[in-house]
Order: structure tokens, then sequence, then C-alpha cells
């Protein structure tokens, strides 16, 4: 008899086990990753669902902190230390809590980032930075809460958190110009073609010294055997950019061939049109 029981009992953990039932997540979990220049922005967070819920005041009450999300805190992770509303803060994992209101919200990034929803016991110790984000009106309601970037430069980008008819938002600042000129200054101490290359259209791009940028597209040219036409190309503005505009007339006409001798249509209609801006056709 014992040994009829205590095949009953297997057999209906066994029952059990398979019978097991996967259902959707109410709020499913997200994962977004964003590069700013050179920086990596990841949020991990869960996404919240209207389903016919008043919103603000309600489900999200004025004031109060929020988990920014629903489930595990939300995670902001940054590769390089950044600036956000005009304090710095560190490279690393952060939760991102905030408060919701009618006219700006407080965005506040928390070194203690493994909580279950809000910490337990909030530690002012463990706010990295807070900071205000003013709140703008939605085209459209969003059902489902939203965290995306948008505005994106070579030095910033904005973070929107969106949800029903408002989204709050905060512009990130992240130090692109500083990594490139530590590569910069690194690479020039062992310089290959291809580093005065880069550096010059930093430079060029960038808005910095055009003589620096005119002696290095120079010295990336002379180490060049047989220089492409994109880099004939982009001789030929820094040195329109500089001033020297015979220079730029010369450099282009080259680029122009060579862009002929390889069919690239593009770098043909653009060389064009310079040497017809300068007179020179």
């Amino acid at each position: 008899m014992k040994h009829v029981m205590l095949g009953l009992v297997v057999l209906i953990a066994t029952f059990s086990l398979q019978a097991q039932v996967k259902t959707p997540q109410p709020s499913p979990t997200s994962k977004i990753e964003q590069t700013v220049g050179l920086t990596q922005i990841a949020v991990e967070y869960s996404r919240p669902s209207l389903r016919g819920r008043h919103l603000y005041g309600y489900l999200l009450p004025y004031g109060e902190l929020w988990r920014t999300g629903a489930n595990a805190n939300t995670k902001v992770t940054f590769s390089d230390d950044v600036v956000i509303g005009g304090k710095p803060l560190k490279a690393g994992t952060y939760a991102l809590y905030t408060k919701p209101d009618k006219i700006a919200w407080d965005i506040i990034f928390y070194k203690a980032s493994d909580n279950w929803g809000l910490p337990k016991t909030w530690d002012a110790s463990q706010v990295a930075l807070e900071t205000k984000s003013e709140v703008y009106p939605n085209p459209v309601s969003l059902e489902t809460f939203t965290i995306s970037f948008a505005d994106l430069t070579n030095d910033s980008a904005v973070m929107r958190l969106s949800w029903g008819l408002r989204f709050a938002s905060f512009k990130i600042e992240v130090p692109t110009d500083d990594i490139v000129m530590k590569d910069i200054e690194r690479a020039m101490s062992g310089t290959t073609a291809n580093d005065y290359y880069a550096a010059a259209v930093y430079y060029f791009e960038s808005g910095k010294d055009i003589d620096q940028a005119k002696t290095w597209i120079d010295t990336c040219i002379s180490m060049t055997e047989n220089p492409a036409f994109y880099q004939l190309r982009k001789q030929s503005l820094i040195y329109a950019k500089a001033g020297d505009k015979e220079g730029a007339i010369a450099t282009a006409k080259k680029s122009l061939e060579a862009a002929k001798i390889a069919g690239n249509t593009d770098y043909i209609k653009m060389n064009t049109a310079s040497l017809e801006e300068w007179g020179a056709l």
C-alpha cells in the first residue's frame, strides 16, 4: 500500500511540473541600448500599461516616488561619465527613480540599483544625482509606458519618459570630444596615414583649428601612395575652409578624376558642385 501511495505522489508531482502554464507578464521587461557619440547607454525596465486606468494623480500619485516602470526598479547604465542637468554623473549602473508632478518631474539616479521597486529605507547618501524635468504633452496617448532617446548628436541625447498624454524629458551630455582628443593624442605617438586622416576630419567637422586639420590632411596624403577620391575630397574641403581656394580647386580636380576612375557618381557630383561654386567650371 505504501508503494502505491508513493507512486501516486510521484505521479501527481510529475504531472504538476508538466502542467505548468506560461502566461504573458502584465508589464513585460524591455532593454534598450543607445550609442551617443562614443558613449553606450543601456536601460532595463518593465513596461506597465494603462488598461483603462486613470493615470496622473491616481496610478501615478503626484509628488510620490516611483520606480519609473513596474516590477524591479528601472536600471540605467552609462559606459562613461556624463552630465545631466548640468551635474556630473560617474559611469556605472543606477536605479532611476522619479517623482511625477503636473509641471515638472524630479529625476533621481540612485547608486543602489538592485531593489525590487523602491528601497525599503530611502538612503539620501545613495542619491548620485537629482535634477528636474519639465513635462510636455504627447501628440497621442501612449497606452504603455515608454522610455526612449531623441535629439541625438555626437555630444548629447534626450531621454524621454512617456505615458498617457504626457512625457518628461531630460538631456544627457556625453564626453565625446574628450574621448576623441585623448585617442588622437595616443594615436599621434605612432601615427599612420589613417590616424592623420581621422584627426583632420574630426577637427574639420568639429570646428576646431582648421590650420592643424590642414597640416594633418597634408601629412596623410603625403604618406599615401595613391590617395583615394574621398581623401582628396576631404582635403579640398579643408583647404577651402582654411581660405586656400587655389589649393581647394586643384585638389577637388584630383578627387573628381579619381572618382571618375572609381565610377563613384556621388563624389563626381559633389566635386563638380564644389568646383562650380568656387568658379573653376
